[in-house]
């Protein structure tokens, strides 16, 4: 060896074992964290950060940067080794408060909280499907803008993933869409070191994960993830294939270094004093101070932040040419980019007049989808294999796969019409919605796009953990759910959501929108794709007449507004949801032949109208002590916030039962009659319209 490459090594191996040592200081630091990760990890990504990565810490948001994500979220100390030493915002008195409250270097990677982290993982599998959605929002990117000779968007999403990630069924599904789909833009660095929290992964799980790939469509190389050259080659290799998403099989030792190595110990507990110093020593790494790089690994570890400056400007100025010859394809990029709306999107939205023909509110979305479609061109998802009862066919805009798939010519196509290719903007999930929405949230990280999905509302229960990231992560994903509850009928209990409604509420920072009508379908849309967060909207099966709201004062951005009775104070106001604010609207009627005056409320979000002032809220229920009654056919919990210690609610605290949708919601109490009943009762008067006790 010469003395150069004897050199050359000697400073790799004081790189690698920087980002341990920094990695076993921080966990050691506040005594919580997980050791064995960065420890067993560190040599692959050195590799990926030195010589493949295209970033610029100087620049974490340029958008043709390449992607990392650290699927395997509990490792956090790695990829905040890392940002400190490649020049990201992340200092050595970051890397010392790690897990600390209020510090940047949290115990989960969070984005928005750590300049250089681009998704919120921890969650296992979620970074997984992150990078799936990645992928995807970078395929139609450059398949929608770019122009011949100009790449404007060409980068490359990497993630390190784990044994424990690969178990997560989220990542099963996400891979096997990525496989479908030929994502070539995908290289994921699998940390193989066959270790998880409670022992070896051979006690439950045994299978061949290279050949499940290759199965499934993917690109896999199996090597040593301790060799760097090894590494090197097999991301090299990865970077050539270009129809494939790759998996790189990397058999680590986890802990490596340390005591523990090898053992599901050094998984998630500190190494203590004494295995901080015996692993440094057996490394050969200083021992004191804490923290310590050298300059010259420092200066090493920089040097790729330059390159990657450099690589910006080199792109900038591309980007500027692209902008001189293609300026239609360019300021369509740049609004993309920017997250905003082109002025007057919403200007041939359909409107429908009172009396006219009943409509489902899902029937009604898919008429605003495809009103809005052309005019927000970066508006892109799909469904979980619903789109004939969802409604969210885009006509017309494409499906999204890989332009070297042919599709079956005897196979139905007619749903969205255009061509097969990246540039399509109608995405097949397939029966996949953990996967779906965890895709969805990778693409709206990535930027540029704005995703939405689409399944059955009782189907929210396999979605809940991407949209709690979503709304951790105020990502702008639009969750769209339809068949909204027991109205579904003849499909029984097990798709008639009940309790669905009140989970999502329960979820900090995201809007849920459950329209009335088919007007306020079109509003709640307007306001989804003009919010900065995620935001779930809430569509029915069955026909709903539409509402006269000539009277009405305020609307859906408001959460909820009068829409009748606005004038002087009523005896009662009847707040309702969805499908019930008509039934609300009739059993006012009916209240007034009992010469009660009712007010008729319609609260599509509880969300949005919290924002809303004290008087603002007052104006519409009326002052404390307005009795009120609330009908929605879902559970009836929290209700009371709205209509208050003596108000009642028309919900139901059960499953629901199979039979023709109107039956079961009348067998269910959600008529007229009984919610007129409820508020006579309220009232103190006499009931005469009948009796419901089916709770």
């Amino acid at each position: 060896m010469s003395v150069a490459a004897a050199r050359s090594t000697k400073l790799e191996t004081a790189s690698i074992n920087a980002i341990r040592a920094l990695s076993i200081d921080q966990v050691q630091a506040a005594n919580s964290g997980h050791p064995g990760l960065p420890l067993g990890a560190a040599p692959m990504a050195y590799v990926l950060f030195t010589e493949f990565l295209t970033f610029n810490p100087d620049d974490p948001d340029w958008p043709n940067r390449d992607r990392f994500v650290l699927s395997a979220g509990h490792g956090s100390a790695l990829i905040y080794s890392l940002l400190y030493l490649t020049g990201y915002d992340v200092s050595l008195d970051d890397l010392r408060r790690f897990r600390q409250l209020g510090s940047k270097t949290p115990g989960h990677p969070e984005r928005l909280h750590t300049p250089g982290v681009e998704v919120t993982t921890g969650p296992l599998g979620q970074g997984f499907a992150n990078g799936v959605g990645m992928a995807i929002a970078e395929r139609f990117l450059g398949a929608t803008y770019n122009r011949p000779g100009h790449d404007i968007i060409d980068h490359t999403i990497y993630a390190i993933v784990s044994d424990g990630d690969l178990m997560e069924g989220v990542a099963s599904e996400a891979a096997s869409l990525a496989g479908h789909l030929g994502l070539g833009n995908l290289i994921y660095l699998y940390d193989q070191n066959e270790i998880t929290l409670a022992g070896s992964v051979g006690v439950s799980f045994s299978e061949s994960v290279p050949e499940r790939f290759r199965a499934i469509g993917w690109h896999v190389q199996e090597i040593d993830g301790l060799d760097t050259d090894q590494v090197r080659e097999a991301i090299a290799a990865a970077r050539a294939e270009t129809e494939r998403p790759s998996l790189i099989c990397a058999r680590t030792v986890i802990g490596f270094g340390s005591p523990k190595a090898g053992q599901f110990g050094v998984h998630g507990s500190p190494l203590g004093a004494e295995g901080v110093t015996k692993t440094k020593e057996l490394l050969g790494y200083p021992l004191e101070p804490d923290f310590y790089v050298s300059d010259e690994v420092l200066a090493h570890f920089r040097e790729a932040g330059k390159r990657g400056a450099e690589q910006e400007a080199a792109w900038q100025r591309a980007y500027e040419a692209y902008q001189r010859e293609e300026p239609e394809a360019a300021a369509g990029l740049a609004l993309a980019l920017s997250g905003k709306l082109e002025q007057s999107w919403d200007r041939d939205l359909p409107t429908w007049e009172p009396g006219a023909r009943p409509i489902s509110t899902r029937k009604a979305s898919g008429e605003v989808i495809n009103a809005f479609a052309p005019y927000v061109p970066n508006f892109i998802g799909g469904s979980a294999d619903l789109n004939p009862s969802t409604n969210t066919a885009m006509k017309g805009m494409g499906d999204f796969e890989s332009p070297l798939a042919v599709p079956d010519p005897s196979a139905e196509q007619g749903l969205t019409g255009g061509v097969w290719s990246y540039a399509g903007r109608n995405i097949h999930f397939g029966i996949r919605e953990h996967a779906m929405g965890s895709a969805a949230n990778g693409m709206a990280a990535h930027g540029g796009v704005i995703p939405f999905t689409a399944t059955f509302l009782v189907f929210a229960d396999y979605m809940r953990p991407p949209i709690r990231l979503a709304a951790i992560s105020k990502l702008k994903v639009i969750f769209v759910f339809t068949h909204d509850s027991i109205a579904v009928g003849e499909d029984g209990p097990t798709h008639q959501p009940v309790e669905q409604l009140l989970s999502l509420r329960a979820i900090p920072d995201l809007v849920t929108i459950r329209p009335a009508d088919a007007n306020e379908t079109a509003d709640a849309w307007r306001v989804a794709l003009e919010l900065e967060g995620p935001s779930t909207l809430i569509f029915s099966r069955q026909d709903l007449p539409i509402l006269d709201r000539s009277q009405a004062e305020g609307g859906v951005a408001n959460g909820a507004y009068i829409l009748s009775g606005a004038g002087g104070q009523p005896d009662i106001v009847l707040i309702g949801t969805g499908s019930e604010v008509s039934l609300a609207v009739q059993a006012a009627g009916l209240l007034a032949e009992h010469g009660i005056t009712a007010r008729v409320v319609s609260m599509p979000s509880w969300e949005l109208f919290e924002r809303q002032d004290t008087d603002y809220q007052e104006r519409v229920l009326g002052p404390a002590g307005t009795p009120r009654v609330a009908v929605e056919a879902g559970v009836t919990i929290g209700w009371e916030r709205w209509v208050g210690p003596d108000g009642a609610v028309v919900g139901i605290d059960r499953f629901g039962a199979s039979g023709p949708g109107a039956e079961v919601m009348a067998y269910f109490g959600f008529t007229p009659e009984h919610v007129a009943e409820t508020a006579l009762r309220l009232l103190g008067k006499e009931a005469t319209t009948g009796t419901y006790d089916r709770k």
